[in-house]
């Protein structure tokens, strides 16, 4: 079996219409699909929600569930939040730069531009308070193979060492 590509990938929300304007809005996605039932189909628990979709390209869809009678939303305290994020590719640097001053200009608090050597990103939070990333590809055809040919050698090393393998380190050097 070959994955095709990502049906949907869902995330909780602290209230449904606020995330879809916030999304459409500030990421451009369209609002594609709402489901709202009172008991869970999976599972048959009786819990009220709402469920929500959005356009992330190319056939991508990011989901949201409200919960209104689930405990007040949280996060894994033992991950830092730099971790888990949701990370959007755009097309060019120029449309990653004028995001960054359009989501400055409507008074979120951005990081970046980051260089990753093979692509470039910035970093911001959602109205939920979930990391976001876009990132724009930069890196060259050569940097990308020089890179992927150490892969299995770098994922062996870490696995053996628990510590972080120089194969690539020519990717961080200033």
């Amino acid at each position: 079996m070959k994955i095709e590509r990502f049906h949907h990938v869902a995330y909780r929300c602290i209230d449904a219409k606020q995330t879809v304007e916030w999304y459409r809005k500030h990421l451009d996605m369209d609002f594609t699909l709402a489901f709202a039932e009172d008991h869970v189909p999976s599972t048959k628990a009786p819990d009220p929600y709402m469920h929500i979709f959005l356009d992330a390209g190319n056939g991508n869809v990011l989901a949201f569930f409200e919960l209104p009678n689930s405990p007040p939303m949280g996060r894994d305290e033992n991950t830092p939040t730099w971790v888990q994020h949701i990370a959007f590719k755009v097309d060019s640097l120029d449309t990653l730069l004028s995001a960054k001053a359009r989501l400055e200009a409507a008074g979120i608090d951005v990081v970046g531009p980051t260089n990753h050597t093979l692509f470039k990103s910035i970093y911001f939070f959602d109205c939920n308070g979930h990391r976001l990333e876009l990132a724009c590809d930069i890196g060259t055809a050569e940097q990308n193979a020089r890179a992927t040919a150490v892969k299995w050698e770098m994922l062996e090393e870490w696995s053996r060492t628990k510590r972080a393998p120089k194969h690539a380190a020519w990717m961080h050097e200033a």
